[in-house]
């Protein structure tokens, strides 16, 4: 039997999302299973489905943790870089992330939610905080007159060292010959940073 009182609903939603995230850890996506998050914490699967709505809240939930994460991890290296090569930590941290969180990071992109119904205020905050420190890195390199495009130019370094990022973990760039995936994906932020006037 579920334990249907054991704990408030916002206990339930923190012990569901803990476990979820550790599961989606172990197993990635391909291997996730709600029913077996319900199995670890003694709850029914529908007690789930009720604290989180659907398969996909759930999903998007532990995503958003793993945002948590990502951009604390990278917070504290920006810390710790002080007035050191900031840009490098950002692309640094990045690799280290996806390399030793791999099926976290993977879920994160591999989940979409139905056409329609949109991701969730809390779920898109937790995102925002990532793209955040991202947006006023490349603000703080940019020359006065150029901060405005910031916002957009960062869109563009994302999508270049995910890309990176990508193909050095799926094999990609091996394949291709590239033996430095991470020191190429620097050296074009830093093309295309230079080119938007930044020095250096």
């Amino acid at each position: 039997m579920g334990r249907r009182s054991d704990h408030s609903r916002a206990e339930l939603e923190a012990l569901i999302l803990g476990e979820g995230h550790r599961l989606m850890a172990e197993t990635g996506s391909g291997g996730f299973s709600a029913r077996e998050v319900a199995k670890r914490i003694g709850y029914s699967i529908g007690t789930i489905y009720n604290v989180f709505g659907s398969h996909d809240r759930l999903l998007s939930a532990i995503n958003g943790r793993t945002f948590v994460s990502w951009a604390a991890a990278i917070q504290a290296r920006l810390d710790a870089a002080g007035d050191g090569d900031r840009i490098a930590v950002l692309v640094d941290s990045y690799f280290d992330f996806a390399a030793t969180n791999r099926n976290l990071w993977l879920a994160i992109y591999d989940h979409r939610m139905p056409p329609g119904e949109p991701f969730a205020d809390n779920y898109v905050a937790q995102r925002r905080v990532l793209t955040s420190i991202v947006e006023g890195e490349i603000a703080r390199v940019l020359p006065r007159e150029k901060v405005s495009q910031a916002v957009p130019l960062a869109r563009s370094l994302l999508a270049t060292v995910h890309g990176h990022c990508t193909f050095s973990l799926n094999g990609t760039f091996a394949l291709l010959g590239e033996t430095d995936p991470q020191g190429a994906a620097l050296a074009r932020v830093r093309e295309s940073l230079r080119a938007a006037g930044a020095a250096g």
